[in-house]
C-alpha cells in the first residue's frame, strides 16, 4: 500500500506481542464491554505496567484495578509479562496479548462497530474542545457505493493507518483516540443516468 508508510521502528510497547488476536467469544466480549477494562487495555499499548501504575493512572484502588485485570486475563486479552523483586514481594507487569483486537459476532445484538461509535462519541463529547485552536479534533463523515473488492481494498488501508497510529512513538501529553468505521447504510442510489438525455 503505497500511501501508508512503513511502521516505524518504536519501543512502544515494551514487551512483545502478537499482530492479532480475534474477539468472538462472550467471555472476551464481556471483558471488553466494560469501560475501565478498555482503558487498561489501552494503557498497556504504551508499555507494561504494574497494578499499582493502572490504578494511579486510572484513579481507581488497586483492588478495583486487580479485579478487572484478572476478568481480562482469564478472557485471555492481557497477561502478565515480567515480574521483579520488590522487597519481599513479586512486582507483576501486565501487557496485552495483541497489538490489534479484531471484533466478531455481537455486542449488545449490534454489529461492533455501533459499539465502536457509541464509545468514541460519548468520550469526544466529554473531552473535545471544538473551539481551542490548539485541538486538533478532526471529524469527516462520507458516503460512497462502491464494489465490494474495493471496500476491501480501503478496509485494508484504513486497518494499516490504524496500526501506523497505535505504534507511533508516544510523545506530549494528550492521547487522541481514532475511530476508523466502515459500515452499510441505508442511503438512496442514484438510478444509471439516462443515455438519451441531453447533457
Amino acid at each position: 500500500m503505497p500511501d501508508i508508510r512503513d511502521l516505524p521502528d518504536v519501543v512502544a510497547p515494551d514487551y512483545p506481542l502478537a499482530d492479532t488476536f480475534l474477539v468472538d467469544s462472550s467471555t472476551e466480549m464481556k471483558a471488553f464491554a466494560d469501560p475501565v477494562r478498555r482503558a487498561i487495555v489501552d494503557l498497556v499499548l504504551e508499555r507494561a505496567a504494574t497494578t499499582t501504575e493502572l490504578a494511579a493512572a486510572l484513579g481507581r484502588p488497586k483492588g478495583t484495578v486487580d479485579h478487572h485485570l484478572k476478568v481480562l486475563e482469564k478472557a485471555g486479552l492481557v497477561h502478565v509479562v515480567r515480574t521483579r523483586k520488590v522487597r519481599a514481594m513479586t512486582e507483576r507487569y501486565w501487557g496485552r496479548t495483541a497489538r490489534t483486537y479484531r471484533f466478531e459476532g455481537v455486542r449488545d445484538d449490534q454489529p461492533p462497530c455501533v459499539g465502536f461509535i457509541r464509545d468514541a462519541l460519548e468520550e469526544a463529547g466529554r473531552t473535545a474542545t471544538w473551539n481551542d485552536p490548539h485541538d486538533n479534533t478532526y471529524a469527516t463523515l462520507r458516503h460512497a457505493r462502491i464494489a465490494p473488492d474495493r471496500m476491501h481494498e480501503f478496509v485494508e488501508r484504513l486497518d494499516a493507518l490504524a496500526v501506523e497510529f497505535v505504534s507511533t512513538e508516544r510523545a506530549g501529553d494528550v492521547v487522541y483516540g481514532v475511530l476508523i468505521a466502515v459500515y452499510p447504510t441505508d442511503q438512496p442510489i442514484l438510478a444509471a443516468p439516462d443515455a438519451t438525455a441531453a447533457p
